[in-house]
């Protein structure tokens, strides 16, 4: 089964001092300036994607994550109303 090709387009109007700045920074990388914006824009969509992957505690959240995962409450109602509900709707699977 052939590949196909698709390829997205994305244009901008940019002020003159904009793109003469981009033109400069792709000629001293040796690039054009249409291949210097879509590498600068994979590696700010890259880095952006990477910090929303992520999640960042502070050292009081962190050791209050793992003291619960170690050591997890008992069940209240709530909970044991819930997986109640659960296998009556389930069944005991």
């Amino acid at each position: 089964m052939p590949v196909e090709k698709v390829d997205g387009r994305v244009s901008a109007q940019i002020p003159a001092h904009v793109f003469d700045t981009i033109s400069q920074a792709a000629e001293i990388t040796g690039a054009t300036p249409n291949q210097f914006l879509v590498q600068a824009a994979i590696e700010k969509a890259n880095a952006v994607i990477e910090k929303e992957s992520k999640i960042q505690l502070s050292l009081a959240s962190a050791t209050a994550f793992f003291d619960v995962i170690e050591n997890p409450p008992a069940p209240n109602r709530n909970l044991i109303d819930a997986v109640k509900r659960y296998k009556e709707k389930m069944g005991n699977a």
